[in-house]
């Protein structure tokens, strides 16, 4: 079976994460996710995980090094047909650690998927939205409550989340621009990116990058 090495980017608010459980579903991936990584690592009784705990009890960020390793992990542990990461690479230089370590296993990246939505359009998908206590989630637009301000399954209140408020979300897109405009210069000139765009219904999204992901392993058959 031909291998899909993946990496998933796109601006927060994009759809990654319902795209990312159906590309699971589609191709039987795994779905390597730095930040649930990173927490699954901390809790094991490892010399990393005691070091990873460390760093970010200390209010540290854990280097590139140390992330890349536990990705590697991951992707010998379950990834032999391929993968799918969220998450890293987030700069050039843990683009060239990623590709460095797979080069040493003789593997490389097969595709970028770019989920691409437009800077208004994400502010007005999460400024918008509001949450319950017990995790329910409503659109002031796209899903509203029954009753304004109430959760329709247990009627508790709804908020809007710090990170919602359209002032915090600028700041994560202006961090996300600065951070990713290179790596989608650099897997565009490698011929590697392809761009989807995001504001289309989910549906038409995932079925776009599901043909291409298809036509993409059809031609590593050949």
């Amino acid at each position: 079976m031909s291998e899909l090495n993946l990496i998933l980017i796109g601006p927060p608010g994009a759809g990654k994460g319902t795209q990312a459980e159906n590309l699971q579903k589609d191709f039987h991936l795994p779905y390597l996710a730095t930040g649930d990584m990173m927490r699954a690592k901390r809790k094991e009784d490892s010399e990393l995980g005691r070091r990873i705990d460390r760093i970010i009890n200390e209010g540290g960020l854990v280097d590139d090094e140390i992330v890349c390793k536990v990705l590697l992990e991951r992707i010998e542990a379950e990834g032999d047909d391929g993968f799918l990461l969220d998450g890293f690479p987030r700069n050039a230089s843990q683009a060239d650690a990623l590709d460095d370590a797979l080069a040493q296993r003789g593997r490389a990246i097969t595709a970028v998927i770019l989920i691409d939505v437009p800077d208004d359009a994400v502010v007005q998908r999460l400024a918008g939205r509001r949450v319950c206590a017990e995790g329910h989630v409503y659109h002031v637009d796209n899903n509203p409550p029954r009753r304004e301000g109430v959760c329709d399954v247990d009627g508790k209140p709804l908020i809007q989340r710090d990170d919602d408020r359209p002032e915090t979300i600028r700041k994560r897109l202006e961090v996300y621009h600065q951070e990713t405009a290179p790596l989608i210069e650099r897997y565009d000139d490698a011929g590697l990116l392809h761009r989807f765009d995001g504001t289309g219904d989910l549906e038409d999204v995932h079925s776009h990058i599901r043909k291409t992901l298809s036509t993409l392993r059809l031609e590593e058959r050949l």
